[in-house]
C-alpha cells in the first residue's frame, strides 16, 4: 500500500496536470476573463476559502500584467454557509471589510479550483451577497468534474475532467500544499 493510500484511503490514478500545465492553464483563463470582461475597469477577484484564494491571486496578478493595472483580488469564507454541514445557529454575522473591498457595482470573477455539485458556488453566492451588490457574478475554476446536484456553470473553465462519483480530484498549489500539479485519486475501501 502507498503512502497516500494508508494515510487518505486515496489511491492516486494519474497525474492530470504538472505544474507547467497549470501555469499555462491560468495564462489562458487570465485572458478569456480580460476578453468577456472588456478589459478590467470594474474587475474582481474573489478566492472561494481555501485554494480558490492561490488562484484568484495567480490570475489577478496575470490580469494585471495584461492590462497593466492593478486588479483587486479578495478571500471569501464560505464555512458558516455551507448547506451540507448542520448548524443549528442563525446566519452568520459577516464583517464588511471581510473580502478586502467594496464589490457594489463591480463584476466579480468567484475562484475556485474544482466544481462538482455545486453546492461551495451556492454557498459562496450566499457569502457574497451578504457583502454588497455586484453588476455581474461569473465563476473561474481549474477543473470542472461534473456531478452538479445544483444549476451552476462555471464561466472559466481550466479543464473539463469526466470522473466516477469514487474519484477525487486533489489540486495542490504550492502556496497551500508545498506542491504543485492536479491528481486524479480513487476512494479505497
Amino acid at each position: 500500500m502507498s503512502e497516500i493510500e494508508s494515510n487518505t484511503g486515496l489511491r492516486v490514478k494519474g497525474r492530470l496536470m504538472s505544474a507547467s500545465e497549470i501555469e499555462r492553464t491560468l495564462v489562458r483563463l487570465a485572458h478569456e476573463i480580460v476578453e468577456k470582461s472588456n478589459g478590467s475597469e470594474d474587475l474582481a477577484l474573489v478566492g472561494i476559502k481555501r485554494r480558490g484564494i492561490p488562484l484568484a491571486e495567480r490570475l489577478g496578478k496575470l490580469i494585471s500584467a495584461i492590462e497593466k493595472r492593478p486588479v483587486d483580488t479578495g478571500v471569501l469564507d464560505i464555512q458558516l454557509y455551507r448547506d451540507d454541514l448542520s448548524t443549528a445557529d442563525a446566519r452568520p454575522v459577516v464583517a464588511p471589510g471581510a473580502i478586502g473591498f467594496d464589490i457594489d457595482g463591480r463584476d466579480v470573477v468567484l475562484c475556485d479550483d474544482v466544481l462538482y455539485t455545486g453546492r461551495t458556488i451556492r454557498a459562496a453566492l450566499d457569502a457574497l451577497f451578504d457583502h454588497g451588490r455586484p453588476r455581474r457574478v461569473q465563476l473561474a475554476v481549474l477543473i470542472d468534474r461534473g456531478h452538479r446536484e445544483l444549476p451552476i456553470e462555471a464561466t472559466y473553465i481550466g479543464k473539463r475532467v469526466p470522473t466516477s462519483s469514487r474519484e477525487i480530484i486533489e489540486v495542490k498549489f504550492r502556496e497551500v500544499d508545498g506542491d504543485e500539479q492536479v491528481l486524479l485519486a480513487e476512494r479505497v475501501d
